[in-house]
């Protein structure tokens, strides 16, 4: 029991410095007009995709050790952001779209990409 404490210490501690390191690029990927542009509500074809299978599989362990991480040790809501954002699923615009409108969280997106010189998000 206590190596499974050791070890889950061991990956907060190493996915806190890779979201501190690899958050001003996730950051900077985002298109000026993603929150802008028109989507289809009611594409559950993507869900059957190869690609977004091996995404979600590949998102679905990062999205668990951020929730862990509410708990222990590690940025927990920033991980949970960075899995959710490798993720592909229905309703998960709305949800980025929910997020992003909360207080502070558009301001503080913007003035990461102002550093890393992108433009700021368009609402």
């Amino acid at each position: 029991m206590d190596m499974l404490f050791i070890w889950l210490g061991i990956l907060s501690a190493v996915t806190f410095v890779l979201s501190l390191l690899l958050l001003p690029w996730f950051v900077s990927r985002i298109p000026v007009d993603y929150f802008t542009r028109p989507r289809d509500p009611h594409a559950w074809h993507i869900m059957l995709q190869p690609h977004t299978i091996v995404r979600n599989l590949l998102g679905l362990p990062v999205l668990l050790a951020g929730v862990a991480m509410l708990v222990l040790p590690g940025q927990g809501i920033l991980t949970i952001l960075i899995g959710l954002g490798i993720m592909n699923f229905p309703g998960k615009f709305a949800l980025e779209r929910w997020f992003i409108e909360r207080k502070g969280v558009l301001t503080a997106i913007n003035w990461i990409r102002q550093k890393t010189k992108h433009p700021p998000l368009q609402l």
